[in-house]
């Protein structure tokens, strides 16, 4: 079976509208439709910072300094 996935939004008039789709002219297709896993990409963007300022409030993120924070990164890239 030949697959082919995207992704859309519903319009205002509750359709969904598929283009440039690779099948051929009078090819019987099958449609299923759910919603996105994920949400949003401000639901994701929400969920990031909220995320970002949980861990930047854990007490031995407060205690990291500049300096060992590159000495991390360095010894990451140079697969210590």
């Amino acid at each position: 079976m030949n697959a082919y996935k995207t992704s859309t939004v519903i319009t205002p008039s509750k359709q969904v509208i598929l283009s440039d789709m690779p099948f051929g002219v009078g090819d019987e297709v099958e449609v299923t439709v759910s919603r996105t896993e994920n949400g949003s990409r401000s639901d994701r963007m929400r969920k990031l910072k909220a995320l970002f300022q949980q861990t930047q409030s854990l007490p031995q993120v407060r205690s990291l300094t500049e300096d060992e924070i590159v000495r991390e990164i360095e010894a990451h890239r140079s697969g210590k």
